[in-house]
């Protein structure tokens, strides 16, 4: 049985309040052989920890810091993270890329970090519009990879790839099945030929995941599941995605 992970990342969406929300979520995705992680903002982390108890479900941060600690007003370590009650960890986003200017470097420091803290990492990759015009867009990823993801790989089992092309971040467009699956077979090749792991990296798509599109997206191999935004804000919208997922 092929296990799948869906992931939702509420970036900085959230208030005490909506931990309700996470519960419905929770409460309507089970399936022995699927997980779930909710990535809710920081500040929600331990009242989350403390009320979710599903088995399949956990919780994971949206970045943190490269160092166990320090003089880093505003910031949160990787140990911070999982004291808190996370499990996993997003890293390298496009968002945080853009708007925060991070680099492979800092991307590949921090996961290392991670690891050290027992999380599991969520490496996102994807090219932007004009990149893709130009045809470039293995080569654009296949740097990420090489570049974000320590190597040889000492997290062991720890380790899931994210494809978002950035262009299809919450724009309502979705990569067509055709460029879906080139992108996924690449990174699954990579991943075999690259990384130190006897285990099979879970590769998630991510862009405008929706109910509409999922069983499409889900349906494309070396698709292990979803990277989800907008939509995994309200169990209406998250939960018939993870029902689209293949039984």
């Amino acid at each position: 049985m092929t296990h799948y992970l869906l992931v939702a990342n509420w970036k900085m969406n959230g208030l005490a309040g909506d931990i309700d929300e996470a519960i419905r979520i929770a409460d309507g995705c089970t399936h022995p052989n699927h997980q779930v992680v909710i990535c809710p903002p920081a500040p929600l982390l331990s009242r989350m920890s403390t009320i979710l108890d599903h088995e399949n479900v956990h919780l994971g941060g949206q970045d943190c810091h490269s160092s166990k600690s320090g003089a880093h007003t505003g910031d949160h370590s990787a140990q911070m993270l999982a004291d808190a009650g996370a499990n996993y960890v997003i890293l390298g986003h496009s968002e945080r890329r853009a708007f925060h200017h991070e680099t492979s470097e800092l991307i590949n420091l921090k996961a290392q970090a991670a690891w050290q803290a027992g999380l599991t990492v969520i490496i996102c990759v994807g090219e932007s519009e004009s990149e893709r015009l130009e045809g470039r867009e293995t080569e654009i990823v296949g740097d990420q990879l090489s570049a974000n993801i320590p190597v040889p790989e000492s997290g062991k089992g720890r380790l899931v790839v994210a494809y978002e092309p950035v262009w299809a971040i919450g724009t309502g467009r979705v990569a067509e099945k055709a460029e879906i699956a080139n992108m996924h077979q690449f990174i699954f090749q990579f991943c075999q030929r690259h990384l130190a792991s006897e285990d099979s990296i879970p590769i998630l798509y991510g862009g405008s995941v929706n109910a509409t599109n999922a069983v499409d997206i889900f349906s494309v191999p070396h698709v292990s599941g979803a990277l989800v935004g907008g939509a995994s804000l309200k169990a209406k919208t998250f939960n018939p995605i993870f029902h689209s997922l293949p039984n």
